[in-house]
């Protein structure tokens, strides 16, 4: 057993890294004051904190700009974090919360997609039906492939799209044209290696991903 809980990256180029929760206030972000260094884009300068209250540990989401997702699901304000809670750090880093009564685990797998379509965020590589799509995709494409694909089947809104694929312009300059262009060509790409339609228009709110086998 742990006298401490830990916090392992779960993919990408961090995968496998791991940091013992060993102060009261246990800092996450781009900051160079923070406990965990994220020198992503879209991470804040302080974009999490953990407290601990009574052996608790508390999960506090500082106004972010591109948020938090625990378990998948949008995170605001606090929560209490259980053993295998999975946070997401602006859909750009995946952290799993592993309890102080929790064996850890040696290593973690990438989670394995139920559908068709695959992605290989370390390489940026787009696999459908077990054939890798080439030439890759431009970054705005698998940034937008990346967001959709992670939201596992829930709707990203448009805004949600501007801030991952375009970070730090503040939707300036981004127009609705740009969006629905961008998904065109997008789709367009996928068709190559499989006609089924991966992007779904959700009409009045944005797009998500149907990536249900077929």
């Amino acid at each position: 057993m742990n006298e401490k809980p830990v916090l392992v990256a779960r993919e990408g180029q961090l995968a496998g890294q791991r940091w013992t929760i060993d102060s009261e206030e246990f800092l996450i972000g781009r900051g160079s004051d923070c406990n965990i260094v994220l020198p992503e884009r879209q991470v804040s300068r302080h974009h999490v904190r953990i407290t601990q209250d009574n052996g608790r540990y508390i999960l506090h989401d500082l106004g972010s700009r591109n948020g938090t997702h625990l378990n998948g699901n949008v995170f605001e304000g606090q929560i209490q974090l259980q053993d295998g809670d999975e946070i997401s750090i602006a859909l750009a880093v995946k952290l799993v919360f592993v309890g102080t009564d929790a064996t850890i685990p040696l290593t973690f797998e990438p989670p394995t997609a139920e559908g068709n379509l695959q992605i290989d965020e370390a390489q940026r590589a787009v696999i459908i039906n077990g054939k890798e799509l080439d030439p890759p995709l431009s970054l705005a494409q698998f940034r937008l492939l990346e967001l959709l694909y992670t939201g596992a089947g829930a709707v990203c809104s448009r805004d949600d799209i501007v801030e991952v694929v375009w970070p730090g312009t503040d939707g300036l300059g981004v127009s609705e044209q740009a969006i629905d262009a961008l998904v065109r060509r997008l789709r367009d790409r996928l068709a190559e290696l499989d006609e089924y339609n991966y992007i779904v228009t959700v009409r009045g709110h944005g797009f998500r991903i149907d990536n249900e086998p077929h």
